[in-house]
């Protein structure tokens, strides 16, 4: 077994003997040392990143009780002693993050008895899984005061292996899934955890913790926070965004919820008439239509072609049309990027199979719709003009 640095967490160059390099299943190299200070991937923890060598370590994996430094080209093959540094500001981060949870765990666990049941340390945003289906905002607050409080007090945060008979001496937050190489991390008189990851010596260097928001994930509730520089960089986003707001609402911060709700029912009012003046522009259409009359082998038809109208559009015009003539028939299309789409419609008193002719229309443009009798709609590809659908469709008239 390998001799890991990253019990020191603050390592942040090494020289050590290369074991050997080899390829995965698909073909990537990796290195094997005989000790290392890059943390592997696992705990809910990213692996760290840097080089050997000046070449880029870009993963690190623990596989079968090694551990795998990845590299994006092979190291030269007379190779025997490397250094290795790592990517401090990335490691940094991660133990800022990593002990922003276990404080954020152990305050909801101190607090209310919520449970974590699972970490992620994602690249933007850290979440856990809290086992509870509900979680209020003064519980937020009450638990992010909390967690800052602790971090200002600058709490030592010890690390120490321990044998599984000694376990008994700490209460730990939750049941160990190893039973020997136990390394449990400890914040004095508020904290004690099984972990293998790093963290900051001091509660300190955490700096600060953010909740950010919270959501429901089947039966708990996912809270989304930051913690350490990301809780700066957060910020500086946020008031970045809040400024080019409030140029662009010409209003204050103070003031911007307002700009907005006036924005936002001016929107509704303006939605509102271009809807009602749409809807008047279909009546006009419609009125326009019921005067270009045909009459094929008996029946009266009324059809037309549109460009770019949408299938909504189409089926109330159709109907403004039937509701006006018991006995007429329509046939609209619109021709839209590509697309045609159909509408068929027949008043009351006629006795036309709607579905018999949209089946043999769609047969002739690759299309597909449904509806009734007296009325269907669907749409299909240009293999024929707007146009020719609809001589397509007089000459069905005609010959039935």
């Amino acid at each position: 077994m390998q001799k890991l640095f990253y019990k020191d967490p603050y390592i942040q160059t090494f020289t050590t003997t290369l074991l050997r390099q080899s390829q995965d299943e698909s073909g990537k190299w990796y290195a094997i040392l005989e000790q290392t200070a890059f943390y592997p991937e696992g705990g809910g923890q990213p692996y760290d990143i840097g080089t050997l060598n000046d070449q880029n370590v870009i993963e690190v994996q623990e596989i079968n009780g090694e551990i795998r430094h990845y590299l994006e080209h092979q190291l030269p093959e007379t190779l025997k002693e490397v250094k290795g540094i790592i990517d401090w500001e990335r490691r940094y981060d991660h133990m800022q993050q990593h002990a922003g949870q276990h404080l954020l765990s152990a305050a909801f666990e101190e607090l209310f008895n919520y449970k974590t049941r699972s970490f992620h340390l994602g690249k933007e945003v850290c979440t856990i899984d809290l086992d509870t289906t509900e979680l209020t905002d003064q519980e937020v607050f009450e638990t992010e005061t909390l967690v800052n409080k602790i971090i200002l007090e600058n709490r030592k945060i010890e690390s120490k292996w321990v044998t599984k008979e000694e376990l008994a001496n700490y209460p730990l937050r939750k049941e160990l899934s190893v039973s020997e190489n136990i390394r449990l991390v400890i914040i004095p008189d508020f904290d004690y955890n099984g972990c293998g990851g790093t963290h900051p010596q001091s509660t300190g260097g955490v700096a600060s913790l953010k909740i950010l928001a919270l959501e429901k994930q089947k039966n708990m509730i996912r809270v989304s926070f930051v913690a350490g520089n990301r809780v700066l960089k957060q910020l500086h986003d946020k008031q970045q965004v809040v400024s080019e707001l409030s140029a662009l609402l010409n209003a204050p911060q103070n003031r911007m919820e307002e700009a907005v709700t006036r924005i936002l029912g001016q929107s509704k009012e303006q939605a509102k008439e271009l809807k009602d003046m749409k809807e008047k522009l279909l009546e006009y259409e419609a009125a326009a239509l019921s005067s270009q009359r045909e009459v094929v082998s008996g029946r009266i038809i009324i059809k037309s072609v549109f460009q770019h109208k949408e299938m909504a559009e189409l089926q109330s015009m159709a109907r403004k049309l039937v509701a006006a003539d018991d006995d007429i028939n329509v046939f609209l299309l619109a021709e839209n990027d590509g697309k045609l789409q159909f509408v068929g419609a027949r008043g009351s008193e006629s006795n036309l199979d709607m579905r018999s002719v949209a089946q043999k229309i769609f047969a002739l443009i690759n299309g597909k719709g449904g509806g009734r009798e007296n009325f269907v709609q669907g749409g299909g590809e240009t293999t024929l003009t707007g146009e020719e659908v609809l001589e397509k469709i007089t000459h069905l008239l005609s010959i039935d």
